[in-house]
C-alpha cells in the first residue's frame, strides 16, 4: 500500500454534539499533513450500500467568522442507528469506493456491527467512540458525553425554579440505556435529591424518605429526582414503548416513579414529569468535547498512518491512546460500577441512589 491513502469517514447511531468536531480533525489532519484523498460517507453502512460518497477538502473548513465543523453539533455526514439488511451490498461498497481504510465514529453497537463488516471484507478499519451515555468499553469518555451531561445539568437548574414556585417534586427522565452515566453525573452536577440508575436497586419509600427529610432539615418543599431510562421498576421491569415504526424503546419509568411517589406519600407529594429526550443529543459541543474529538481525530488518523487497524481511540487515564476493537466488543456495554467513587460522592453529599 502506498503512502497515498483514500480515506473513508462515517458517522453511525445517535448523533450528539461532538461529530463534526472529530471530522474536521481527521479532515485537516490527513489532507495537510498526509496529503490523502479523504471522502465522506453519508448515512453510515446506507451510503456504503449505495456506494455514495461526498468529497471532503479545506474548501469544506472555510469560514469567515466561527468554525462551523468545529462548533455546529450533529453531523454533516448523517446518520442512522438502525441495521441494514444490505451486508453483500455494504461490503461491496467498501470495494466500489477504493477506500484505503475507514475511520467509523460510533458508539458500541454501531462499533460492534461495523468490526463484523471489518472481518468479513476485509477493511482497514479504526474506530472513535461517541455516545451520550458514555457506555463504550474501555474508553472513560467518549465524544458527546460532556455536552449531555452540561444540558442535562442546566435543564435540572430550571426545572428546580419552577418546582420550587410550587412546592413540586420534579421527576426527569434522562436518556442513557442500560448505563447510568449521565444520570449520574447530571444529577450530582444539578443538585438532584435522588439518583435513580439501572445498576443499582432502589426503593419508592427511599426516594420518599429523602424527599421528606429535605423538607424536615431544609424546609425546602421541593425536590428534583433524575432517572435513567434503563432503570428498572421495582419489580425489576424496564418500561418500554413501540414508536411508529415498530421499533421497541425505553420510556415510561418517570412517569412509573412519579405514580409511585404519590402513592406511597399518599397523595401528599405533588409530582411532574419531564422527559427531556432528543434535547439531550443537541447544542454545540462543550470545550471538552471539542478538544476531545480534535485528539481523537488526529489519533485515528495517525492510527492508520501507521496502519494499526481493527483499533479504536480511547481516553484513559487523562490522555488519548488506543484498544483493540475487539476487546471493546467482547467486554460488552461499560455500566456504572455501584461501588464507583462518583457513587460515594453522591450518598456524601446526601443524594439518595439506593
Amino acid at each position: 500500500m502506498s503512502n497515498q491513502k483514500r480515506l473513508g469517514i462515517l458517522t453511525s447511531g445517535g448523533d450528539c454534539p461532538g461529530l463534526n468536531a472529530v471530522i474536521r480533525a481527521v479532515l485537516t489532519y490527513a489532507i495537510e499533513t498526509h496529503k490523502w484523498e479523504v471522502i465522506g460517507i453519508p448515512y453510515s453502512t446506507q451510503g456504503l450500500a449505495q456506494g455514495q460518497s461526498i468529497p471532503l477538502n479545506t474548501q469544506t473548513l472555510k469560514f469567515r467568522v466561527i468554525d462551523p465543523l468545529l462548533s455546529t453539533g450533529g453531523t454533516i455526514l448523517k446518520s442512522i442507528n438502525k441495521g441494514s439488511p444490505q451486508e453483500a451490498e455494504i461490503l461491496a461498497g467498501y470495494r466500489k469506493l477504493g477506500l484505503d481504510a475507514l475511520i467509523a465514529i460510533g458508539g458500541d453497537g454501531s462499533l460492534a456491527i461495523l468490526r463484523t463488516l471489518a472481518q468479513k471484507g476485509g477493511w482497514n478499519l479504526v474506530g472513535v467512540p461517541k455516545t451520550i451515555d458514555n457506555d463504550v468499553a474501555l474508553t472513560e469518555r467518549a465524544v458527546g458525553f460532556d455536552t449531555a451531561v452540561n444540558t442535562v445539568t442546566e435543564a435540572l437548574e430550571k426545572l428546580s425554579f419552577t418546582a420550587s414556585s410550587h412546592d413540586r417534586v420534579m421527576i426527569v427522565e434522562v436518556m442513557g440505556r442500560t448505563a447510568g452515566h449521565l444520570a449520574l453525573n447530571a444529577g450530582i452536577a444539578g443538585g438532584a435529591d435522588a439518583i435513580l440508575i439501572p445498576e443499582i436497586p432502589y426503593s419508592i419509600e427511599g426516594v420518599c424518605q429523602k424527599i421528606n427529610r429535605v423538607r424536615e432539615i431544609f424546609d425546602r418543599h421541593h425536590a428534583i429526582v433524575i432517572v435513567a431510562e434503563g432503570a428498572r421498576t421495582v419489580s425489576g421491569d424496564s418500561k418500554t414503548y413501540t414508536d411508529p415504526s415498530g421499533e421497541v424503546r425505553l420510556r415510561g419509568i418517570g412517569e412509573y416513579v412519579a405514580q409511585e411517589i404519590c402513592h406511597v406519600s399518599k397523595q401528599k407529594l405533588e409530582c411532574r414529569v419531564m422527559v427531556l429526550g432528543h434535547i439531550q443529543r443537541g447544542g454545540s459541543p462543550s470545550a471538552f468535547d471539542r478538544l476531545l474529538a480534535s485528539e481523537f481525530g488526529k489519533t485515528a488518523v495517525d492510527l492508520v498512518a501507521q496502519e494499526q487497524y481493527d483499533r479504536m481511540v480511547a481516553w484513559q487515564c487523562g490522555k488519548v491512546t488506543s484498544v483493540s476493537l475487539e476487546d471493546v466488543i467482547a467486554k460488552g456495554a461499560a455500566l456504572v460500577n455501584p461501588n464507583d467513587s462518583l457513587v460515594q460522592i453522591a450518598r456524601a453529599l446526601g443524594i439518595y441512589v439506593g
